[in-house]
Order: structure tokens, then sequence, then C-alpha cells
């Protein structure tokens, strides 16, 4: 039988699912692993939030694709910080960008804790880059039409583990005293259309990510970090004052070989679906690709799931920013 998994869908109803376990402070009925790095350093909270996060990657169990060699999904993460008083975060909201749907972080943060008077200055973004190993990396690399066993399992198992990593942070932030939401799970999470880019949701963990300076948009619509483009992104809105992370650049694309100097578009070339052209991303085509690879994988590898990946590796900015 044929699966339908619009990827849009998927990232709705995993995001729904995690929601019904709860929001901040649900983690710890949940019995998650406890590290040493869970205690504050109020004075330097930025250092203990990424350490928090770096110590949990590393240490995690359930940092693993579950393939018989018990392999990492994740390698060294990096950590970002941006204010919820951020202008861009307004500017995400205009017609001409994502629309009015996407959220500002005092939003969110006022649906989930409407008890709480906030300012928005008070509010920070926590977001993180997973990239990918340079295991799974390489496996995916040699794939033309279909995608690897290893990708497909880190598209699901690695994104079950950002999840668990969202709840982790913030229910240690919540225990520290910091209120805290990661966005995708608030019930209100919603799907809308964007006139200038097509598929859209209430809150863009990519959009975090660009504004605390972590990377900058490619041709296929993937962040291009220091990392590489072979990422997924996590984040958390919390009540808590953060030194912001500096932006590096000034245009949204600025990291991308083809938008910076007219040359590459590799990932044009390694899309089987033709989803990636000069002309940008067709999300439809997209969407149709990843449908394709969850029939493979449920039928060819017995995973419920999808995984593509392809206009991620293979290409110059797979490890690195190659500008």
């Amino acid at each position: 039988m044929k699966m339908e998994l619009n990827r849009r869908k998927f990232l709705k109803v995993s995001a729904q699912g995690a929601a019904a376990a709860g929001l901040a402070g649900a983690a710890g009925k949940m019995h998650l692993p406890v590290f040493a790095a869970e205690t504050p350093q109020k004075e330097n909270p930025a250092a203990w939030i990424t350490s928090l996060i770096a110590d949990y990657v590393a240490k995690s169990p359930a940092n693993s694709i579950r393939n018989a060699e018990n392999e990492k999904a994740w390698a060294e993460p990096l950590v970002g910080f941006s204010r919820g008083d951020d202008s861009i975060y307004q500017l995400y909201k205009e017609k001409d960008n994502i629309g009015p749907f996407h959220w500002t972080p005092l939003e969110i943060f006022n649906l989930t804790f409407p008890e709480i008077s906030v300012k928005p200055e008070e509010l920070s973004v926590i977001s993180w880059i997973l990239p990918h190993t340079e295991s799974i990396k390489a496996d995916l690399r040699k794939q033309k039409t279909t995608p690897s066993e290893k990708w497909i399992r880190a598209r699901i198992y690695g994104e079950e583990f950002n999840e668990e990593l969202r709840r982790y942070v913030a229910d240690s932030l919540a225990k520290a005293g910091y209120p805290a939401i990661a966005p995708i799970f608030s019930k209100s999470f919603r799907m809308g259309n964007s006139e200038k880019y097509g598929m859209a949701s209430s809150w863009s963990e990519r959009h975090a990510a660009y504004a605390a300076g972590l990377g900058t948009f490619g041709l296929c619509d993937g962040l291009i970090t220091p990392k590489g483009k072979a990422i997924r992104c996590g984040s958390v809105v919390a009540r808590v004052q953060i030194p912001v992370t500096p932006r590096p650049y000034q245009d949204h694309h600025a990291y991308c070989l083809y938008y910076a100097k007219g040359i590459c578009g590799m990932c044009t070339t390694r899309c089987p679906a033709g989803a990636v052209t000069k002309s940008g991303h067709n999300k439809m085509a997209c969407s149709k690709q990843c449908n394709a690879t969850a029939e493979y994988a449920d039928k060819q590898l017995g995973l419920k799931g999808y995984g593509c990946g392809f206009c991620q590796t293979g290409v110059p900015c797979e490890s690195q920013i190659p500008v």
C-alpha cells in the first residue's frame, strides 16, 4: 500500500504527538537521563545551556540510528542565541516573507504561559544544529536515486532524539526557574501558506537558527552552517536573558555558492525528483519525493518514515561553509 507522507505533515504530526506528552516539565515524568550539566550556571547561562545540549548529544543513548552497530545519528552540535525582541522575528511575519501566521518569540511564549507577564526583551531563543556523522553522510553520498538505510534511520530516529532534546532543554530550563517551550510542541502549532514560500509553519527552526547566527539558506532552502548543510535544527523559547550570538552575515543566501558567486548549483543535479532548480526549491515536488522515500523505506527496509537528503550530501556545502 502506498504511503502518503507529506514532509510538513510529518513534522506537524510529530510535534503534536510530542505535545501530547506535555510542555516544559514533562521530561521529568518521562525519566530522561540526567547529566551533570543540568546544574545551572546563572552567571553564564549561555555556557550552561551550550554544555547542557552538547553533553546530551554526546552521552544520551537515544542519539542512535538503531542499526546493528548502534551508530550515533548526530555529531557535536552548534548552539546559538537570539533575543525575543530581535526585529528579524517581526520581519518574518511580513507578507513578502514567511507571513503573518509565523510566531514571534513573544507570541508563542504568551500562548504557552498566558499567566506570565513578560516583555519581548526578557526572552531568548535557544537554537541548535545537529550535524550528521561522517558515516551517515558518506553512505548517502554514494546514492543516486534511493536514499541509504543509514540516512533514513537518521531521519526517523535522529529526529525522535531531537524531539527528546527539545523536551530536555525546555525541562532543564524550567527546573532552573526559566519558563520554556519548544514551539513545535505547542498545541497551537499549525501549517500555513506563505505567499512567497508556499507551505510553511507557525515556527521555523531554520529561521530561528538564521536569527541566531548559525547559518544562511542555500538554493534548495537548506541551512548552510559551519558544520555544513547535512543537519537538523532545534529550538526553545525561554524567559531567560542570554547574550546574543552575532550574525556574521547580512544576506540570507551569503553562504551559498550559487547565490554568492553564481557557481555550483550541484544540489539541482543531486535531487532525483528535480525539485531543486536554478529557480529555487519546488516544495510540492519535494513532498512527492519524500512520499516516494517513505514507500521505499516501508517496503524495502520495514521502516516507518521518510528520508531523502540528496541535496544535503555530495555537495560543496555538505560539511562546511563553501564560500
